[in-house]
């Protein structure tokens, strides 16, 4: 019915122009307008899926994707100028809002196998915390500092735990084209329009006869697929343990969650050791403080019948006020 109402048309369009068709200078002219017609939408419809393909692909409004496929008839090279200008904006941006407190964000933490991370990065609201563009950024930090220490954790008869600073995070290469993380940070500042510090990061490894107890506290829900490997919060903690037997680390997962926990929420400042008297709230020793889920007894206590031995640990509490340095 569609095609008949369409033939209809067409020869309503050709009676109206027969009048030209019977000038004979004017016949090549209408023939080639016909066509014109017929195939007008073939065009338009490619750069649209060009539009929408570029929009998709680098996440930048419509408006630039298609000032950019006006200048270049290349996805790639629009792709290439799209990126170039975003920068530009970025830095420009990151330039004037410098200075400008930073006092929330959020915790990362990202932990593969016999290797942990934890990341804090700073931005000026919560709102903006909770934006996953913000998130991605502090997945690239975390997984930036990962391959930062890939290399060291095949070498390990014991622990290790290595610090970044801001200024040492900032000049990690990340993704397979190599940027700079504070590439990938003026981007951010560019897209978001606060300010934002990558302000530290920690990594742990541990050798296989141990294991590494993780908590986030202030959890976010879960949402974008593409940060599924990494956990975000006010708070977090990593906890080193040796077990006094060799077994399954997934036997180790609960009781390293609650060390985790009890780090985060009662804040020690050494781990002490297991001889020292159980003390009170105002008590530092981890081992002597009365455990967070049940104060009765100290964390020592708890964790002996087990036969782990906590060997160190790091709390993370964003927007804390520290200095940290590579050595620490």
């Amino acid at each position: 019915m569609a095609s008949a109402l369409k033939m209809q048309r067409m020869a309503g369009l050709g009676r109206a122009l027969l009048p030209l068709r019977k000038r004979g200078s004017l016949a090549g002219q209408f023939d080639l307008h016909l066509v014109r017609f017929l195939h007008a939408g073939l065009p338009v419809l490619a750069a649209k899926e060009a539009l929408v393909k570029l929009r998709k692909k680098t996440g930048y409004s419509f408006v630039n994707c298609k000032k950019a496929l006006e200048k270049f008839d290349d996805v790639s090279e629009a792709e290439a100028w799209l990126h170039e200008q975003a920068q530009k904006e970025g830095w420009s941006k990151a330039s004037k809002l410098q200075g400008r407190k930073t006092q929330e964000g959020l915790i990362g933490l990202l932990q593969e196998g016999s290797s942990a991370v934890m990341v804090e990065v700073n931005c000026e609201t919560d709102f903006v915390a909770r934006n996953v563009k913000f998130q991605h950024l502090i997945q690239q930090a975390a997984i930036g500092t990962m391959l930062h220490y890939q290399g060291t954790r095949d070498q390990l008869s014991t622990y290790a735990k290595c610090f970044l600073n801001s200024n040492e995070l900032s000049q990690l290469r990340i993704g397979p084209d190599g940027s700079l993380l504070v590439d990938q940070l003026a981007l951010a500042i560019g897209k978001l329009g606060e300010n934002m510090v990558i302000k530290r990061a920690v990594w742990i490894s541990v050798p296989e006869k141990f294991f590494i107890g993780s908590y986030v506290h202030g959890a976010l829900p879960e949402g974008n697929p593409s940060l599924s490997n990494m956990m975000f919060g006010k708070y977090g903690a990593l906890v080193i343990c040796c077990p006094s037997e060799p077994c399954e680390k997934s036997d180790f997962a609960e009781l390293g969650w609650r060390l985790g926990q009890h780090v985060v929420g009662m804040a020690p400042l050494s781990v002490g050791s297991l001889e020292d008297e159980p003390g009170d709230d105002s008590e530092t020793k981890m081992l002597a403080q009365p455990f967070l889920l049940d104060p009765a007894i100290s964390l020592g206590q708890y964790i002996q019948p087990t036969g782990v031995s906590v060997l160190d640990f790091v709390r993370f509490e964003c927007g804390e006020d520290i200095e940290l340095s590579a050595s620490e």
